[in-house]
């Protein structure tokens, strides 16, 4: 079981996740975009009111990229593009981790790998800065907003990280619940502790609320999706890879023992 068969599995669980989430992206996460972008369009409208040309704009005055496009095959190319490096890291991690977690065999630990990636990278870092549709917030705040969002996804994942070496070093002088109850206590403190600190996440203004809601919803149904596909097809394909290993080697020894 080596790094590179890890990777390989990774890639194409990562692949599989892309697909599934284009998928459920277009049905449940277009549909709310399309809300907010009217509602982006009808503020626009009210403010051009004077005789400028009202309508959706996009930052910047590049070449604009129609909604079809966007909603098809930029949506497509993303999830994909996304998928695949994410199962590539979370392989390799995996692949680091195996045989260094008690009592664990490589699926499981790979598994654990997927959890723990999507409480820290995707979960925690939602919950403190949740998804913001079009027309919320100012464009002269988007670079500050971005910076504070990765800021907390990087102490969210070296926190989670530190926790599971803290998991492991008390594993052995505690039970694994014990072990892992006082882990994941350590790292909500930090993450809570720095959350607090961080600015909030900005004024909503006069946005919809029923349509913000249906909005992060759909956001967070689309980064679970991404993160419940990889985690379980990869497990799934470590797992085989582990059980045939298992047997290549015991068919060895019995050989060896003739």
């Amino acid at each position: 079981m080596t790094a590179r068969s890890f990777l390989v599995r990774g890639l194409l669980a990562g692949l599989l996740a892309g697909l599934v989430t284009f998928v459920v992206a277009t049905v449940f996460g277009e549909p709310s975009l399309d809300a907010a972008i009217t509602v982006e369009e009808a503020e626009a409208a009210h403010e051009h009111a004077g005789g400028e040309e009202a309508g959706h704009q996009h930052a910047g005055e590049g070449t604009e990229v129609s909604r079809t496009t966007q909603k098809t095959f930029g949506l497509g190319t993303a999830t994909i593009a996304v998928g695949t490096v994410l199962g590539g890291v979370v392989a390799l991690v995996a692949a680091a981790l195996v045989g260094r977690l008690r009592g664990l065999t490589p699926g499981q630990s790979t598994g654990l790998v997927a959890l723990v990636g999507f409480v820290a990278v995707a979960l925690v870092p939602f919950l403190k800065y949740p998804a913001t549709p079009p027309a919320v917030g100012g464009a002269d705040t988007i670079g500050s907003r971005t910076g504070h969002y990765f800021l907390y996804v990087l102490v969210s994942v070296v926190a989670a990280a530190a926790a599971v070496a803290l998991a492991r070093r008390l594993g052995s002088r505690l039970r694994a619940v014990e072990a892992a109850a006082l882990a994941v206590t350590a790292y909500l403190v930090v993450v809570v502790g720095v959350g607090h600190l961080l600015p909030a996440a900005g004024s909503l203004g006069d946005f919809p609320a029923d349509t913000l809601w249906d909005f992060r919803r759909a956001s967070l149904v689309t980064l679970a999706t991404m993160w419940a596909v990889l985690g379980v097809a990869l497990t799934a394909l470590v797992g085989r890879l582990h059980e045939r290993e298992a047997r290549a080697a015991e068919r060895r020894d019995l050989a060896a023992s003739l």
